[in-house]
Formats: C-alpha cells, sequence, structure tokens
C-alpha cells in the first residue's frame, strides 16, 4: 500500500530524511574538501549546525567589530578609545 512521507532536499537535490542532514549536506558542499582523503567537511558541518547558537552569537559580535572599525577614520593609523566610565 502506497503511503505519505515527508523528505527534505540539499543544494544538489539528494533527498534526506531529517532537515538536519540536508543542511549538513549543504554545510559541507560551502565548506569544500579538508584535510587529505575522506574529507572532514561532514563532520565540521555537523558541528557547525549543532553549535549553531554559539557561532551565531560570535558571528554577530564580528559584525560590531567590524562596523566599529570601519567608523575610524580610515586615514588615521590610530584609533581613538573612549574614556572607561569608573
Amino acid at each position: 500500500m502506497a503511503y505519505r512521507g515527508t523528505g527534505f532536499f540539499d543544494g544538489k537535490g539528494h533527498f534526506y530524511k531529517t532537515p538536519e542532514d540536508a543542511t549538513v549536506s549543504d554545510l559541507a558542499t560551502v565548506l569544500g574538501k579538508i584535510g587529505d582523503g575522506e574529507s572532514l567537511a561532514p563532520g565540521i558541518a555537523h558541528m557547525i549546525l549543532e553549535r549553531r547558537t554559539e557561532i551565531e552569537r560570535l558571528l554577530v559580535e564580528h559584525d560590531a567589530m567590524i562596523a566599529e572599525c570601519q567608523a575610524v577614520d580610515p586615514g588615521s593609523k590610530v584609533a581613538r578609545l573612549e574614556p572607561r566610565a569608573v
């Protein structure tokens, strides 16, 4: 008897049973081949997905630092520090 199911596809069109597996596949593709022999990218992609919250927090902090650097006069080689509140 036929039945209905749900599946998830990565960017290449490969079928996966869970959204996590499809996302890990896409992340591994973005990372490319890492290491000699069998690629470490799938394992690294899994860790990225697993630690997503911490990674997103770090990227937000990184974006804030970049924005601060761009706010400094590009012709100046010295960044002006704000006075500390005591």
